[in-house]
């Protein structure tokens, strides 16, 4: 099957996370951290994944500095909310509704994630 143009790989996803966590952040240092070393190699295959994850407009280059630094252009939640709906699209045709259902009756929220899913719902229902 086909991936869908916005879905993420597990390898582009550990880039992202770095720039999460560090912010922008060169070919050379991504390599170094995710691989241990900026081997031809390895700083090859960062400058591969970052490519693609410019193409899927999830990171940008600042281009007026040497080396180049990337830095994420999408937020997590965005992300989350792109690879929630791609799962229902595959799923659940295209409902969210029984993706939460299952969360909620596996009864593995936390009375945290409850309280705030609580609150979320009774915003939503203020807000109409």
């Amino acid at each position: 099957m086909a991936r869908k143009a916005q879905d993420v790989t597990e390898a582009e996803l550990a880039i992202l996370e770095q720039l999460w966590e560090r912010g922008p952040s060169s070919v050379r240092d991504l390599a170094i951290v995710l691989y241990g070393s900026a081997s031809t190699s390895n700083t090859a295959t960062v400058q591969k994944l970052l490519g693609r994850l410019e193409a899927k407009s999830c990171v940008a280059r600042d281009q007026s500095v040497w080396p180049r630094l990337f830095r994420a252009d999408i937020e997590r939640a965005e992300l989350i909310g792109r690879r929630l709906q791609i799962t229902a699209d595959e799923l659940c045709e295209g409902s969210l509704g029984p993706l939460l259902t299952h969360l909620v009756q596996q009864g593995t929220l936390s009375r945290s994630d409850r309280t705030k899913l609580k609150s979320l719902l009774e915003k939503l229902d203020d807000a109409k």
